[in-house]
């Protein structure tokens, strides 16, 4: 039973994984499905713990608040992508393996329940942190990113500048040597060479 349980819930997860691989087209109407899609699979999978008796129950049952919380965690993140959504889908992972995890302990007694419940905590606290640092560092990689960007856009305005000013002095020179060819004429052969020089350089 607990495995129909599972299969039923993948589901909702499945539904999140193939949400993410079209996120940039989800609509609202698509998103606001999901969740009732999700919802919908929950509560199938309540009531499939429902048979069941004693921890193996409250496994099913957390088990099943487990794998809704992540599965609306992806839905966010395929709605909505960025990096603290992508941190809370890790966090929820992190809090739904924690939470089945120390139920599980239940079955134990002693001392090796104790330890049962510290290496619960510590994979829920090794993958928070883990979680954390993939936040902060995708954080930082965007902020190098932007100033990356800027500095790019900054030294593209600056070789703009300078190639319009190359462009310029090249323009003059030429427009120099053309009116100076003017010079080797006189009269009106002379102003009509200027004339054409200056149309040509755009030079008034």
């Amino acid at each position: 039973m607990n495995r129909i349980v599972i299969t039923t819930i993948a589901g909702a997860v499945s539904l999140a994984f193939s949400a993410a691989a079209t996120a940039e087209i989800m609509s609202k109407p698509q998103y606001q499905a999901g969740k009732k899609n999700i919802e919908a699979e929950y509560k199938s999978a309540k009531a499939g713990c429902k048979p069941l008796a004693g921890n193996t129950k409250d496994i099913c049952m957390v088990e099943a608040k487990g794998r809704e919380k992540v599965a609306l965690a992806e839905l966010e993140a395929a709605y909505a992508p960025s990096h603290k959504t992508a941190y809370d889908v890790r966090m929820a992972k992190a809090n739904a393996g924690y939470a089945v995890a120390k139920e599980r302990c239940d079955d134990k007694a002693g001392n090796s329940k104790d330890v049962c419940r510290k290496e619960a905590q510590a994979a829920r606290t090794t993958a928070r942190a883990d979680a954390e640092t993939q936040l902060k560092t995708s954080d930082a990689n965007s902020t190098a990113g932007d100033k990356t960007v800027k500095a790019r856009d900054q030294a593209d305005k600056k070789i703009a500048a300078v190639r319009k000013d190359a462009k310029d002095d090249k323009l003059d020179a030429e427009y120099a040597v053309a009116k100076e060819k003017c010079d080797a004429l006189a009269g009106a052969a002379k102003d009509q060479c200027v004339n054409t020089a200056k149309a040509r350089f755009g030079k008034s």
